[in-house]
């Protein structure tokens, strides 16, 4: 078999991705293409079309065609196997068989075709084995990202560990009543310790881990310029890499915070008094039912600022019907669970750190505290298998951000027909998993379903995996109140809540 060209083309001609395997013109092809629809005989089944020089084999595609062209002394017979192969490819990579869909996926359409045929002869690999030749899964890749992760740890943890001394020797010569230390490299040397403060909050500061420091230097040791110069080589490497098309990416941790910050960000007015709330959740429930295990991770932060507002104490809403057990340091006390402050309260709260000044664990299998049910109802049919997934918000209390409902597919059937949807969907043909989702679930949207036929048994559909974000926490428990310790005024306070997920599945 010579095959000469793949193409998938309109009906009346027209190309909309074509792979020549042979040395041909692009006048040539087009040509080609242009001729085959007047070819064609109408009302008569057949799947290949004859002419003095080549022969056209194709297959109807809704309204487009997969054409191949081959020499006519090829074996029709292996030309049909390969034209099959080819028909199922294009599923894989595209959810509608359109014009617009084919265009958008058409170098992956390209690549896909490349290992089917090399030198106008078909190789002898499988719809399993091109998904994975084109998918490159490279071992040294992720070596080479897992050592780059290591230095940008590096680097940054040096960077902080640096700014740490440099802050600590402008303390200690402020406590001895001298001058500030100087930081040169600014157009002056000797700024105000104002000026010097702002300079190591910036460079600490983890909202902008990707603009590189600039170098810092101290008068009475030549250490801390090294910060400078090695951070500005890590973030020098990672821009370049960025700048050749390289996607970086950082720890799992990571990417999972930057897709909660997109959602909650800080409030805008930081004072010098900040609250965090934060909670985390781990569930996994049965498919039939039934919660294994869920367990909720909460804790208060608390970082001060500024040193008059050092002693505090800080007054709770305590509202948790759920009965999580709380925790405190042993340094702070915490009166009836809604008051809490330091054990020595002629002592202020440190400066410019992040204090959890309160912990929670909840731990259940209390069905009733579930906060998403999930439901998966697969049911085998004569054509496959009809799936129908379904949500409900059980704490009406909460109202939950970009959901994602991410549903396993069995590989090599294509894309699935999706039926009834709340929400949108998105089916990633590579990792074979269809992700269902929903901007916002609350009191006003509590439930919804979503529908899908697609060949497999009930088992492919599982585990399912649920993410979001949230600004309400589970277990109710907030700052109501920061006052001073002497005479009990009130002390203005900035506060951020968050609620997110670790792991939530459906076995």
């Amino acid at each position: 078999m010579v095959l000469l060209a793949a193409a998938v083309c309109t009906k009346a001609g027209k190309a909309i991705v074509s792979r020549q395997f042979v040395e041909m013109t692009r006048t040539r092809v087009e040509g080609l293409l242009a001729a085959f629809p007047k070819l064609m005989n109408t009302g008569k089944q057949h799947t290949f079309v004859e002419t003095e020089s080549v022969r056209y084999v194709y297959q109807p595609l809704e309204k487009l065609y997969m054409v191949l062209i081959t020499t006519k002394n090829s074996n029709i017979l292996e030309d049909l196997e390969t034209l099959r192969l080819f028909s199922r490819v294009i599923p894989e990579y595209c959810r509608v068989l359109e014009e617009s869909e084919i265009s958008e996926h058409c170098f992956d359409l390209i690549f896909a075709f490349d290992e089917i045929v090399a030198l106008g002869y078909r190789e002898n690999v499988n719809l399993a084995q091109i998904r994975t030749f084109t998918e490159m899964d490279s071992h040294e890749e992720k070596v080479f990202r897992a050592v780059r992760e290591t230095q940008e740890r590096e680097a940054k943890a040096e960077m902080k560990r640096k700014a740490k001394e440099l802050q600590r020797a402008r303390q200690d010569a402020e406590r001895a009543g001298k001058k500030s230390p100087s930081f040169g490299g600014f157009g002056s040397s000797g700024m105000s310790s104002v000026t010097s403060a702002t300079i190591i909050t910036d460079t600490i500061e983890p909202e902008k881990p990707r603009v590189a420091p600039a170098p810092v230097r101290y008068n009475g040791s030549s250490k801390a310029l090294k910060l400078g110069v090695k951070g500005k080589e890590v973030d020098n490497f990672v821009d370049k890499l960025k700048s050749e098309g390289e996607n970086i990416i950082t720890s799992t941790a990571g990417r999972k915070a930057s897709e909660a910050s997109k959602v909650l960000q800080p409030p805008v007015n930081i004072e010098s008094v900040h609250m965090r709330v934060e909670e985390r959740i781990s569930l996994t429930c049965g498919r039939d039912g039934g919660l294994q295990n869920m367990e909720v991770l909460g804790m208060i932060t608390l970082k001060v600022t500024d040193e008059k507002n050092g002693r505090i104490s800080i007054l709770l809403n305590n509202n948790d019907k759920k009965g999580a057990q709380l925790q405190v340091p042993s340094k702070i006390f915490c009166l009836d669970h809604s008051l809490i402050g330091l054990k020595n309260q002629e002592k202020s709260f440190p400066l410019n750190s992040d204090l959890g000044v309160l912990k929670w664990r909840l731990q259940s299998t209390d069905e009733s505290l579930i906060p998403l049910t999930i439901n998966c109802w697969p049911s085998e049919s004569g054509s496959g298998c009809d799936v129908n997934i379904e949500y409900e918000l059980q704490d009406e209390a909460l109202e939950l951000n970009d959901v994602v409902i991410t549903i396993p597919l069995p590989s090599g059937v294509g894309a699935p027909v999706v039926g009834d949807l709340d929400g949108q969907y998105n089916h990633d043909s590579r990792k074979n998993i269809l992700e269902w989702s929903l901007p916002v679930i609350d009191e006003k949207n509590k439930s919804g379903s979503l529908e899908f036929s697609i060949n497999g048994k009930p088992d492919d559909f599982f585990p399912i995996h649920v993410s979001f974000v949230s600004k309400r926490n589970f277990c109710d428990i907030q700052v109501a109140k920061v006052t001073y310790i002497e005479g009990g005024s009130p002390v203005k306070f900035s506060s951020e809540t968050s609620f997110v997920v670790d792991k939530y599945e459906i076995l």
